[in-house]
Parts: C-alpha cells; sequence; structure tokens
C-alpha cells in the first residue's frame, strides 16, 4: 500500500492501528472485520488480504518519520504511541512531488527533485517498482491521503484524452495536478489506484481511459466519514417518510492539516463541490437552502466537530427541525476506511477488474462513474452493492 501523504493524520493513525493489530489489538472500527461470506471469513471466501498482510510505505512533503508525526498530529493516546512508536519511528516517507500552487497552506522540503511532470512521473513509478521489489509484494495499491488541492480547469485539453495526456506531460502543462501525477503513474505501473481526496485526479477522462487501457482498478473520491455519511443515512429516511427538505445548515470546525489545507480557499472550494450535490441526488429535487461551511479552528486538532440543522416540511404543511452535533474523530473515522478500501482495491486487481470500480462508491462523497453519470449516495444501497460485490467468488490467492 503506497500512499500520498504518508505523514499526515489520516495515514499515521492508519499505519499505528495496523502495527497494534499485528500485536494483537483488536479489530473495532473496521467495516469489514469478522464479515462472513458463504459462512467463511472474508478472506479466506474471497481472496481479500488480511490486515497483518498489508506493508505501507508512501511520500510526504515532511520527511520525518512516522512517530514524529504522530506526535504532532496527536490522534493516538501514550499507550498507543508507546506501542506503534518504535514501528513509526522506522517509517520515513519518500520525498514527494508537490505543488505549493495547487495546496498553498501545506509545504515542506521533502521533494523530489524533479522540475517538470514528466519527471515527477518518472521518479513516482521508480518508486513504486522500488518498493514492490524490496517488499517482495504480491499486490500494490496506490492511495492518496494528502491535502486538498485547488482544482484546475476540468475542461482543459490536456485531461480529455490519453493521448493529450501524454503529450501534456511532455510539454509540462501545469493543467495536470500533482494528484494526477501519482494518478497517472500507479495506472501506467499497473498499480490500482483509491483517491480519497477531493482533489481532481484519476477521474478525469484522459485518466478513467487510461486506466480502461490498461486493466487498472481506480475508485474516488472524497471520503465520507462524517456529516456527509450522516447526510447519507438521514436523507433517505427523509424521503421514505415523505418528509419535505426545506433546508440543511451544515457547518464544521477542524484543527488538523487537512483543515489548515481548507483554509486557502482554492482548496475549500474543492471541499464544499464534492459535498454539495449529495443530497439533491437522494432526495430527487434541490434543496436550494443547502448550506455547507468548514472552518479551520486551530485549539480541536483532530476533534472535528459537524453541526447540521435541518428544516422539514411533514403532512399538512407544518413544519419541523432536527439538529445534528457529531463530536468525531476525522482521522479515527477515515483511517480504517483507508485500509479496507487498500484491501478491496487490491482484491479488484486480483479479479482482473480494470476501470472505474462503482461497487467502491461507499467510501465515498462523491462516487466515480464510468460515464460521469449521477452516482448512487445512499449508504444503505451502496454497501449492498459492495456486499453483492464480494460474493461474487475467491481469486485463489
Amino acid at each position: 500500500m503506497a500512499v500520498v501523504g504518508l505523514g499526515g493524520a489520516v495515514a499515521t493513525t492508519a499505519v499505528a492501528g495496523l502495527e497494534l493489530l499485528r500485536a494483537g489489538g483488536d479489530t473495532a472500527g473496521l467495516p469489514l472485520a469478522g464479515l462472513q461470506v458463504d459462512g467463511r471469513p472474508v478472506e479466506a471466501a474471497t481472496g481479500l488480504v488480511e490486515y497483518a498482510d498489508l506493508v505501507v510505505g508512501g511520500w510526504d512533503l515532511d520527511g520525518s518519520d512516522l512517530r514524529k508525526a504522530a506526535e504532532q498530529h496527536g490522534v493516538l493516546d501514550h499507550h498507543q504511541l508507546a506501542q506503534a512508536g518504535p514501528y513509526l519511528s522506522s517509517v520515513t516517507p519518500w520525498p514527494a512531488a508537490g505543488d505549493a500552487d495547487f495546496c498553498r497552506n501545506v509545504t515542506g522540503g521533502n521533494v523530489v527533485l524533479a522540475e517538470t511532470r514528466r519527471a515527477q512521473v518518472d521518479a513516482v513509478r521508480a518508486d513504486l517498482r522500488r518498493f514492490r521489489e524490496e517488499q517482495r509484494l504480491d499486490g500494490l495499491v496506490l492511495v492518496n491521503l494528502a491535502s486538498t488541492e485547488r482544482w484546475p480547469d476540468p475542461s482543459a485539453p490536456a485531461l480529455q484524452s490519453a493521448e493529450a495526456f501524454e503529450l501534456a506531460l511532455d510539454d509540462d502543462d501545469r493543467s495536470i495536478t500533482p494528484s494526477m501525477v501519482y494518478a497517472y503513474a500507479a495506472i501506467a505501473e499497473g498499480v490500482g489506484y483509491a483517491n480519497f481526496t477531493p482533489s481532481l485526479a484519476a477521474d478525469v477522462p484522459a485518466l478513467v481511459e487510461l486506466a480502461e487501457l490498461r486493466g487498472v482498478p481506480v475508485a474516488g473520491k472524497d471520503g465520507k466519514t462524517g456529516q456527509t455519511m450522516m447526510k447519507t443515512v438521514l436523507a433517505p429516511a427523509f424521503r421514505s417518510r415523505a418528509l419535505t427538505v426545506e433546508g440543511w445548515y451544515s457547518t464544521n470546525i477542524l484543527g488538523n492539516r487537512d483543515g489548515l489545507a481548507l483554509d486557502d480557499p482554492a482548496s475549500l472550494e474543492s471541499k464544499l463541490q464534492t459535498k454539495g450535490s449529495v443530497l439533491d441526488s437522494i432526495l430527487g429535487y434541490p434543496v436550494e437552502d443547502h448550506v455547507v461551511r468548514i472552518d479551520y479552528y486551530r485549539p480541536r486538532g483532530d476533534q472535528k466537530e459537524a453541526w447540521d440543522a435541518i428544516d422539514l416540511v411533514g403532512f399538512l404543511g407544518q413544519r419541523m427541525q432536527i439538529k445534528v452535533d457529531f463530536q468525531c474523530r476525522d482521522s479515527i473515522l477515515a483511517a480504517p476506511l483507508a485500509i479496507e478500501l487498500a484491501r478491496l482495491t487490491d482484491l479488484a486487481q486480483q479479479r482482473g477488474q480494470g476501470g472505474v470500480q462503482t461497487h467502491l462508491g461507499w467510501f465515498f462523497k462523491a462516487p466515480m462513474t464510468p460515464d460521469g453519470g449521477t452516482p448512487e449516495h445512499a449508504l444503505h444501497r451502496q454497501e449492498q452493492v459492495l456486499l453483492d460485490w464480494l460474493a461474487t467468488g475467491s481469486t485463489g490467492r
């Protein structure tokens, strides 16, 4: 499992969690832990890789080892940090292919010495080959957990076909973002790719085409962990009971590195685009007063708080209100999903399923579809699609 943003709060929590599992920790919070398929553990029935067998490496603009990173993020408690610390100290991020023009609030000196997009791609591909060989991996996937980038113009000619994208790499076209550099490198190396961020990456037409041509699974985007997950649970219930959503006001505060990245209006705009379409799609009508705010508030660190004020209209036109206050842990919600996403992307690769993986929509705020059409957002329907896909057989690994 190669991770972009390895030194971030989500990635360090995932790496520490895997190490604690190897030391005998429990699997609480991992959605597929203990799942049975045809009366057998899902791993035995399908070929899904075991948690203990996952090996993690990756890139970060901050070259500090993961113990120092974890201490800074403050997600793990003292006991967990003491247990996982020796292993975390042994993991140091590789130099990253960053570009401050796309993520102004998160910078660092651990950068790959490559000035052009093509040179960055070559460096990332070399890292993937080296990681595969050194660790003697049976499979490899790349998961993007980096900070949110601003979007380029999605209609840029360079992003419309695989051929145009290749030429644009040679021309160092800055329509190609750092996230696309990693996505392209993964696809070119036959490495499954999952985008847990709102950044534009494998969802541009050029990379969807390339993934289909190369038979490489891709999935995204933007992990559905907290407030949007709650929306995709509540909204289907309101629709089922004919309760009209007149307005939905959502606000969040968080103080981790992800929150700092979103303090840049250009990065925030990328995030709001992936959060905005969920309600209308589930309810079947536009909610004109759907307001979403995200504010960086440093004292909270990784302890995100999300408030929702929901205005409903019921029988005889009578109005009602619901208030939700979700005091959650951003990385504690996201890390287990990133781990499961890596296992499932690898399974898709084992099954020879290239292109967009619609059955992984359960993980995302803005699920990719092969033709760019409207995705399913309701959590319970997404879960059934995933479980049906898991039950389709074993790969024999």
